[in-house]
């Protein structure tokens, strides 16, 4: 019977833990680096859509009140000039047409009123997955006014004029509600009379 033949190799436990940090850090980093790339794009493709509605009100007049407060604001956010300037074009293109603006309404936890804003070209499409989201999140889309009456319009979009205080469950079920319904490509913002 032969003897089974053992190998002795000495192995540093530090270095097989500095190679693992190293890599486990470099999975972090890339993991976040695409995390926060998507929430770039997602925010300057909100910011385009905006641009886009903005500049087919003023006909493409960049010295417009409201297109020149939308494009300091997305240059704030670091969008590029590029970009910029491509939805300021699309605004005046034959494809701004069919942009436009549309409000969603519902109820949230605890009986937060929540408006929707929305930039589509697809009124029905953006009405039936707003309604689609609205079902998986556990709620409903209701008529139209009936959380309005909660809001003023101002300058920069919707202001409460009641508020309805929340639990803290209520208020981490609602937030929840908010950025899964932020997410959405068509909704610019989104808004609450919860404190």
């Amino acid at each position: 019977m032969e003897e089974a033949i053992t190998y002795h190799v000495p192995f540093s436990t530090n270095y097989f833990l500095f190679l693992m940090a190293g890599h486990s850090k470099w999975a972090q980093i890339k993991r976040q680096k695409g995390v926060n790339d998507a929430a770039k794009g997602n925010l300057w493709g909100k910011f385009g859509k905006r641009i886009a509605v903005e500049s087919k009100k003023a006909n493409g007049d960049v010295s417009a009140p409201n297109l020149r407060s939308v494009i300091e604001t997305a240059k704030k956010a670091n969008m590029p000039k590029d970009n910029i300037e491509r939805a300021v074009a699309k605004g005046t293109s034959a494809d701004a047409a069919s942009l436009e603006n549309v409000v969603y309404e519902t109820y949230g936890p605890g009986g937060a009123a929540i408006l929707i804003e929305t930039v589509t070209d697809s009124r029905n499409r953006t009405a039936a997955e707003i309604k689609h989201l609205l079902s998986k999140l556990g709620l409903t889309l209701a008529a139209p006014g009936s959380a309005a009456w909660a809001f003023e319009k101002t300058t920069e979009g919707y202001a409460p004029k009641a508020t309805v205080p929340l639990s803290e469950a209520d208020d981490r079920a609602l937030m929840e509600i908010l950025e899964t319904i932020d997410a959405h490509d068509d909704v610019e913002e989104v808004y609450t009379n919860a404190v």
